[in-house]
C-alpha cells in the first residue's frame, strides 16, 4: 500500500492554470509510473466525473477523481500551486489538489485508504503541512501517514492513510465500510456533549432531557471515493463541536454496512448528504429530515445540524417511501426515484427547474409509448383513422383498418395521462409521496377546463406548494399518522381544485389557447428560425436541462389528439436536430481516428446507434472531454438540421424512434438529408478544430490493447482539451 503515492507522484510547484490542465499535469506523471495505460481516455473519466459536481472544496483543495478502466492500481499524486486552480469551490481557488485515481474493479482495502485521505483533509494540521512541507519526498511520506523526521518525532496531525502494513487500523481511521469511527467518536467518549455547545444539547429538539441531540447521517458521492467520506468526517467534527452525536452511515464504493435499526431509533433526527440515491432510505421515515447535497455536508455541517435542530423542534417529520422497503421491486436503494433539490443554498431557479424536469422525466414515457401507436395507427390505417368508431363496438380480426384503430385509440388513452402525470411528478419532486394526489387531481382539472399543457405545469407547482405549506403546520403528535393518507391529501386536493376551477383556470386556458394559434400561423421565416433555435437548444448540454426544455416544448405540441401541421413540424425539427451531436462524433471517429485516443473511437461506434435511436447523450463522452471543440459545433450543426427541418415541411407525430420512425416523417428523404447536412457540418468543424492541436498520444502510440503504450515516449505536455 505504501507505494500509492511516492515522490514521482508530487509536484510541489504545479504551474497549471486550469483545472484540466492540472489533471493532465499530474495525470502525466501516472502515466509515467505505468499507474495509467492511456491518458486521454483517464482524463475524460476524469472530466466526466468533474461535470457530475465540481470537485473543488472550501479551504483551499481540489480533488479530482474517478474510477477507470485505464488505472492500473489505485494512485494518489499531489501538486502544490503558488497561485491556486479553480476547481468552483465558493471559498476560492485550490493551491492543494490530489488527484485520485482507482482501478473500475478497486477492492475495498484500496477503497478504504483512498477514503482515509478524504477524511485527513478535514484535518487543518495536515493541509498545514502538505502546505509548508519543501520536499516532494517528504510530502509523499506525510500523505502515507509516514512521518518523514526521525521516528522517535512524531509529526502532529499525521494520521495513517495508507499504512505500510495493511493492518486494519487503516480501516478504523478510513471509517471504512462499517463506519465504525463515526460510531466510536459520536456515540462513546464525546456523548457526554460537554464543550461550546453541550450546555443546549439537551434542549431544544433533544428527545429527551439530560442527553445530547442525536442524529444519524448517510454520505454519499457518485463515484463513492472521496466526498463521501469528508462529509463524514465534517458533520463528525461539526457535532462533537455542538455537543451533537452524530453517528454517519457512508455509503461508498466499498460497500456500506448498515447502522444499527437501534441506533436509528434513537436518533431525533436525520442529514441525508448524497448525490446519489440513499440506499434503504424508508428506515430513516419519520424523523426529521434534511434532505441535501454531499458537498453542503463538506462545506457547512454546522448549518445542517442547526436545521436539523430546528425541524425537531417543529415537529417535521418525513413520510415513507413506500417503494422499495427491502423488497425487489423497489430496487436495490428503496430510495424515491426523484431527487428533491439539491443544497438548501440553492436558488430558486435552479430548484424549479429540478421539480419541472422531474414531471417531464415521468410523462416522457407517456409521450413516446402513446405518440408511437397513435403513429402506427395513421401508418396502418391512414388519417382518417382517428375518425374510426371504438373498438369495443367494432373490431375485425381480419381487417388491417380495425388494428389501425386499436393502436390510435390505445395511443389516445396513452396521452390522456400526459398532464396528470406531469402535474402529479412535479408536485412528487416538491414534496414527496403527499404531493401525488392533488398533484394528479390538479393535472385531471387542466384537462377538464382544456388549460392543457400550461395547465399541468401550474397544477403541479400549487399542489406542491400547498402541500409544503400543511407540512409546515405544527400539529399533535396523536394526529401525524392519519397526515400524509388522510389529512393532506384531502386538504390539499380541495385548495388545487379550488385554485384551478375558479381561480387561475380560465387565463391559463386562454393563455394555452393563444400559443396554440401562435404555432399555427408559424411559416416560411418565422419556422426556420424557430426550427434554429430549437436546434441550437437539443444541441447545447446534449440530454441536459436545456436540451430538455426543446423536447418538453416539441412533445407538448403533439401530445393531443389532433396535433397542429406545425406543431408536428416543430417535433420533426427538434428529433433531427438531437441525432445530430452523437451521428456526427461516430463520423469523425471513423473519418479521423488519429484526432481521438482509444476510448473515443470506442464511443464512436456505440454513437452510431445512439445517434440513430435519438439518443443526444451519446456525444456525452466526447463533449466531457472536449466541450470548447464538441459542443460549439454540435450547436452548429443542430441549427441547420432544424431550420432545414422546418424549411423542407417535414413533420413528425412520433415523439421518439430515430431512424426507426422514417416511415412515419412527412416528407422523409428531405428530412433525412437535413440530418445529413448537420451530422456533415459538425464533423467538419470537429475534425479542423481537433486538427488544430497536436495529435492525442492514445492515438498515435497504441499498445497491444488499443490503449497507449507505457514505453512510447511522452513527448512535450499536449494543449489541455478545454
Amino acid at each position: 500500500m505504501s507505494d500509492m503515492i511516492s515522490a514521482d507522484l508530487v509536484d510541489l510547484d504545479l504551474s497549471a492554470e486550469t483545472k484540466e490542465a492540472a489533471a493532465r499535469a499530474l495525470a502525466e506523471r501516472m502515466v509515467a509510473r505505468g499507474r495509467v495505460t492511456d491518458l486521454e481516455g483517464f482524463l475524460a473519466d476524469v472530466a466526466a466525473r468533474e461535470a457530475q459536481m465540481p470537485t473543488g472544496l472550501d479551504g483551499g483543495i481540489g480533488i479530482p477523481h474517478c474510477r477507470s478502466e485505464h488505472v492500473t492500481e489505485p494512485t494518489l499524486a499531489f501538486g502544490r500551486s503558488a497561485d491556486g486552480i479553480d476547481f468552483g469551490a465558493a471559498d476560492g481557488p485550490a493551491d492543494l489538489v490530489f488527484l485520485i485515481a482507482a482501478p473500475a474493479g478497486a477492492d475495498d482495502a484500496h477503497l478504504t485508504i483512498l477514503s482515509a485521505l478524504a477524511r485527513q483533509l478535514m484535518n487543518a494540521e495536515f493541509t498545514a503541512a502538505l502546505r509548508s512541507v519543501g520536499d516532494a519526498a517528504d510530502a509523499a511520506a506525510l500523505i502515507r501517514g509516514e512521518d518523514p523526521a526521525p521516528a522517535d518525532e512524531p509529526r502532529a496531525g499525521a494520521e495513517p492513510v495508507g499504512g505500510s502494513t495493511g493492518d486494519t487500523t487503516s480501516e478504523t481511521a478510513a471509517g471504512g465500510p462499517g463506519e465504525k469511527s463515526g460510531e466510536e467518536k459520536s456515540g462513546g467518549e464525546e456523548s457526554g456533549g460537554e464543550g461550546p455547545g453541550g450546555g443546549e444539547s439537551g434542549g431544544e429538539g433533544s428527545g429527551e432531557s439530560g442527553r445530547p441531540f442525536r442524529i444519524v447521517a448517510v454520505t454519499s458521492c457518485p463515484t463513492g471515493i472521496a466526498h463521501t467520506y469528508m462529509a463524514a468526517e465534517s458533520l463528525e467534527n461539526a457535532g462533537r463541536e455542538a455537543g451533537v452525536e452524530v453517528v454517519v452511515e457512508t455509503q461508498g464504493s466499498a460497500g456500506f454496512t448498515r447502522l444499527d435499526p437501534a441506533v436509528i431509533a434513537a436518533a431525533d433526527g436525520v442529514i441525508l448528504a448524497h448525490d446519489v440515491a440513499v440506499r434503504e432510505k424508508d428506515r430513516f421515515a419519520g424523523k426529521p429530515t434534511v434532505d441535501t447535497g454531499v458537498k453542503a455536508a463538506v462545506n457547512r455541517p454546522g448549518e445542517l445540524i442547526g436545521e436539523v435542530r430546528s425541524k425537531a423542534a417543529r415537529g417535521e417529520v418525513t413520510a415513507a417511501d413506500g417503494a422499495g422497503a427491502g423488497g425487489a421491486a423497489g430496487g436495490a436503494d428503496g430510495a424515491t426515484p426523484v431527487r428533491r433539490g439539491g443544497e438548501s443554498g440553492e436558488g430558486y431557479g435552479t430548484r424549479l427547474r429540478t421539480w419541472l424536469m422531474s414531471g417531464v422525466s415521468y410523462m416522457v414515457p407517456f409521450v413516446a409509448a402513446g405518440g408511437l401507436l397513435i403513429a402506427l395507427g395513421f401508418a396502418i390505417g391512414g388519417y382518417e383513422i382517428n375518425k374510426a368508431p371504438s373498438v369495443m363496438d367494432h373490431f375485425v380480426w381480419t381487417q388491417a383498418d380495425s388494428w389501425a384503430a386499436l393502436l390510435y385509440q390505445i395511443g389516445g388513452v396513452s396521452f390522456a395521462f400526459l398532464v396528470p402525470v406531469l402535474a402529479g411528478y412535479i408536485a412528487y419532486g416538491m414534496a414527496d409521496r403527499p404531493g401525488l394526489v392533488p398533484g394528479f387531481v390538479g393535472g385531471s382539472i387542466a384537462l377538464t377546463i382544456d388549460a392543457g399543457f400550461l395547465g399541468g405545469l401550474a397544477a403541479g407547482l400549487i399542489s406542491g406548494a400547498v402541500v409544503l405549506a400543511i407540512q409546515r403546520v405544527r400539529i399533535p403528535a396523536a394526529l401525524r399518522g392519519i397526515m400524509p393518507v388522510v389529512v393532506i391529501p384531502l386538504i390539499s386536493s380541495a385548495v388545487v381544485g379550488f385554485l384551478m376551477f375558479v381561480v387561475i383556470g380560465k387565463p391559463i386556458a386562454s393563455a394555452q389557447e393563444a400559443m396554440t394559434d401562435w404555432l399555427n400561423g408559424l411559416s416560411g421565416a418565422n419556422a426556420v428560425l424557430l426550427g434554429a433555435l430549437l436546434g441550437l437548444m437539443m444541441c447545447f448540454d446534449l440530454g441536459g436541462p436545456v436540451n430538455k426544455v426543446a423536447y418538453t416544448f416539441a412533445t407538448a405540441g403533439i401530445a393531443v389528439s389532433d396535433p397542429s401541421d406545425s406543431a408536428m413540424k416543430i417535433m420533426a425539427a427538434v428529433m433531427a436536430a438531437g441525432m445530430v451531436p452523437p451521428l456526427a462524433m461516430a463520423l469523425a471517429t471513423t473519418v479521423r481516428a488519429r484526432l481521438f485516443n482509444a476510448a473515443e473511437r470506442e464511443n464512436g461506434k456505440a454513437a452510431w446507434v445512439l445517434g440513430a435511436s435519438f439518443i443526444s447523450e451519446g456525444a456525452i463522452p466526447f463533449a466531457a472531454a472536449d466541450p470548447l471543440r464538441v459542443i460549439p459545433s454540435s450547436m452548429v450543426g443542430g441549427a441547420i438540421t432544424g431550420a432545414l427541418s422546418m424549411a423542407f415541411g417535414a413533420t413528425l407525430r412520433a415523439p421518439h424512434g430515430g431512424v426507426f420512425v422514417v416511415p412515419l416523417i412527412g416528407n422523409p428523404l428531405l428530412y433525412l438529408v437535413a440530418v445529413a447536412a448537420g451530422v456533415c457540418v459538425t464533423t467538419a468543424l470537429v475534425i479542423v478544430l481537433k486538427g488544430l492541436r497536436r495529435p492525442v498520444p492514445g492515438a498515435t502510440a497504441q499498445g497491444p490493447g488499443g490503449g497507449t503504450d507505457p514505453s512510447a515516449p511522452s513527448g512535450a505536455k499536449q494543449p489541455v482539451a478545454a
